[in-house]
């Protein structure tokens, strides 16, 4: 697979296959991502890989905190902004309808709207889970690197044929998931990842979410003469 398709096929799947991930697999997509670029090499980036038992530990940690949910213990950071407006918000109003529609999960079905949520923390049946954290020294610019490095992780799973999820809802949950990983003090955490074999059949991964054409979000200048303007 080259990168092309490698990009074009990402998304965000929400039910995974009871199929293995071999280690070897898991730690090539590692050993490739590392490649990833970072402001003067700092490369902040810090990974923790679940299976098997450790994985499900966590998830009955988080599960049998059910009071807590949706919000969890609050994130250290905020994921969106406050007051954010549209387009943004309209993106996330459009996001949520294709997701729950895909599962017949009405507008006001808060409980079945807070079930979907919570297969986050189940890595939705995924066989290997992935946390991503940084130095809380870090500031916005190494913030900007660890996202770089978390899309080199998810296409690198691509080539592999493996699919990913990245979720910024395990960053509600800072306390349970630092103390199960054993996190650093100076370690902040991100987010989390499922990855492993795509569920084709399952109705959540039949859809994809929009985007914006380029001349949406692109000013081009000084192809005048290359165009023929």
């Amino acid at each position: 697979m080259d990168v092309f398709e490698a990009i074009r096929t990402r998304q965000s799947c929400r039910r995974f296959l009871d199929r293995p991930v071999p280690f070897e697999i898991v730690r090539d997509i590692l050993d490739t991502a590392r490649w990833s670029p970072s402001g003067t090499n700092v490369q902040p980036w810090f990974v923790h890989v679940l299976t098997g038992a450790p994985l499900h530990e966590l998830t009955e940690k988080i599960l049998c905190q059910p009071e807590l949910f949706p919000g969890g213990e609050g994130a250290e950071y905020y994921i969106h902004p406050p007051g954010m407006g549209d387009p943004y918000r309209a993106r996330q109003y459009a996001v949520a309808r294709q997701l729950y529609g895909s599962v017949g999960i009405e507008r006001g079905d808060k409980a079945g709207r807070t079930q979907q949520f919570v297969e986050n923390f189940r890595f939705f049946r995924a066989p290997v889970g992935l946390f991503f954290s940084i130095d809380r020294i870090m500031d916005k610019g190494a913030w900007g690197d660890i996202g770089m490095f978390i899309q080199s992780v998810m296409l690198a799973a691509r080539g592999h044929g493996l699919h990913t999820c990245p979720q910024q809802a395990w960053a509600h949950w800072p306390k349970t998931v630092g103390k199960h990983l054993k996190l650093a003090e100076n370690q902040q955490l991100y987010c989390g990842m499922s990855m492993g074999y795509m569920d084709e059949d399952h109705p959540v991964n039949s859809w994809r979410t929009e985007r914006q054409e380029v001349e949406e979000f692109t000013v081009f200048s000084g192809f005048e003469d290359a165009l023929g303007g």
